[in-house]
């Protein structure tokens, strides 16, 4: 398939990171050709000076609607960890503007779940404490980059100089779904081992899933391997219009077999 058929990928980063953090993945992908835009959300890295209390899931979900209007054809759609949430609900909202999901050791949830609705007891324990002592009740401080699986020195200390505050709101904002999302294409890549039950989301969702044995910030403890996987889910969704015209005329006269997403 020639790059100039391929579909354009947005990668969406996570909590505390920025655009930036995809910048080892989008080397290796450009290598191959591959159109990425990675937007930084509001109130994050270079947009820090847009952070305030009234920030929140839907502040985000709103910058990724925003990219996904300005394309001129369906993308594929990736959204690391936090931006699980943010990723579904902005394709959800375009689900015909999405031709892929993936995600990528990312947080899922149904209508009405919050990320600190779905966390462990232990974790939203931590964040509202941090938030409450360290953020003025309303800004997470970023977490020590072990939690984030980066344990590289000459990366711990990168971390600690770029991570920035995040917003509370967007993890106690419940997400909105119609359901749209659940019928577009979607694959996950998860980090192993792992404290959070990103792998078991995905196997009970039934997306196929590659784990990569790695630090949760794959961006920086696997780019190659990330790299790799979604190059090939590039792929697959360039692959899927050939496919569906392919076998178009014989489910019209009844003799195709249906195909799962």
């Amino acid at each position: 398939m020639g790059a100039s058929r391929r579909p354009a990928l947005v990668l969406v980063h996570g909590a505390w990171h920025g655009a930036w953090s995809w910048d080892r993945v989008t080397a290796r992908l450009a290598a191959h050709g591959v159109d990425v835009r990675t937007p930084t959300l509001t109130g994050l890295a270079e947009r820090r000076d847009e952070l305030d209390p009234a920030v929140g899931l839907r502040t985000h979900v709103d910058d990724v609607v925003a990219v996904l209007d300005a394309a001129d054809a369906p993308v594929v759609l990736a959204g690391h960890s936090y931006a699980g949430l943010v990723v579904r609900e902005a394709a959800d909202r375009r689900p015909d503007a999405v031709a892929r999901l993936v995600m990528i050791d990312g947080w899922t949830g149904a209508d009405g779940d919050s990320l600190l609705g779905l966390a462990p007891e232990w974790m939203s324990t931590a964040i509202t404490t941090a938030a409450a002592q360290r953020g003025d009740g309303w800004r997470i401080p970023p977490p020590d980059p072990a939690l984030v699986g980066v344990d590289d020195p000459a990366d711990v200390t990168m971390l600690r100089s770029r991570l920035t505050d995040h917003p509370l709101a967007t993890f106690t904002d419940a997400t909105r779904l119609t359901g749209a999302v659940d019928r577009i294409p979607t694959s996950a890549v998860t980090a192993d081992p792992s404290l959070l039950p990103f792998r078991q989301w995905a196997s009970a969702a039934g997306w196929p899933t590659t784990p990569i044995r790695a630090g949760h910030d794959l961006m920086l403890t696997a780019p190659r391997a990330l790299a790799s996987v979604l190059l090939e889910a590039v792929e697959l969704a360039a692959a899927a219009p050939a496919v569906a015209a392919a076998t178009a005329p014989a489910a019209a006269g009844g003799q195709g077999r249906r195909r799962s997403g």
